[in-house]
């Protein structure tokens, strides 16, 4: 299963390889994360990685920023989606703490640490929850998002570099 993937995924043109390096940088915990490495894999260029993994993944965030809570509230009203909107609001809440502390040094920091469940995805989530303006929170995401993607495209050049020793 694996190799099919791959070999597909290797014969794709190189717009296409950028096309699905972007779509992956919007997908929600995956986000910049998983694309600057699967760019990578890609054998696409660095910079450009960079460039449309950061674009990609910030595409969502006004919109969840402006739309988060209305959506979960109106979520939390549904018998099949309730859980899922109580599992964000528990999201939020765990993540809120360390936020609120230093509001946008908190934001941006929370963005910029390549780990599961920080990015640009929660961090718009906790800001709409906050209710913080959406000037106050897009910039502290878009540098956060920017850290953590020259963090992630130093990781895999590095990780491309010591697997090439082999």
């Amino acid at each position: 299963m694996t190799e099919f993937f791959i070999e597909h995924f290797i014969n794709l043109s190189e717009g296409m390889k950028y096309l699905m390096t972007f779509l992956i940088s919007m997908i929600p915990i995956v986000e910049l994360r998983g694309a600057v490495p699967v760019g990578t894999a890609l054998g696409l260029d660095t910079l450009w990685i960079l460039v449309v993994s950061i674009i990609g993944n910030l595409i969502p965030v006004p919109f969840i920023i402006l739309f988060a809570r209305p959506i979960i509230r109106w979520l939390k009203k549904t018998r099949m989606f309730a859980p899922v909107a109580k599992w964000l609001e528990e999201k939020v809440e765990k993540n809120k703490d360390k936020i609120t502390k230093y509001e946008k040094l908190g934001l941006f920091i929370f963005v910029a640490i390549p780990l599961p469940g920080t990015g640009a995805w929660t961090g718009a989530l906790v800001a709409s929850f906050l209710e913080m303006r959406i000037k106050d929170s897009f910039p502290a995401i878009l540098f956060g998002v920017v850290s953590a993607g020259v963090i992630m495209t130093l990781g895999s050049q590095a990780v491309k570099f010591l697997i090439s020793l082999f």
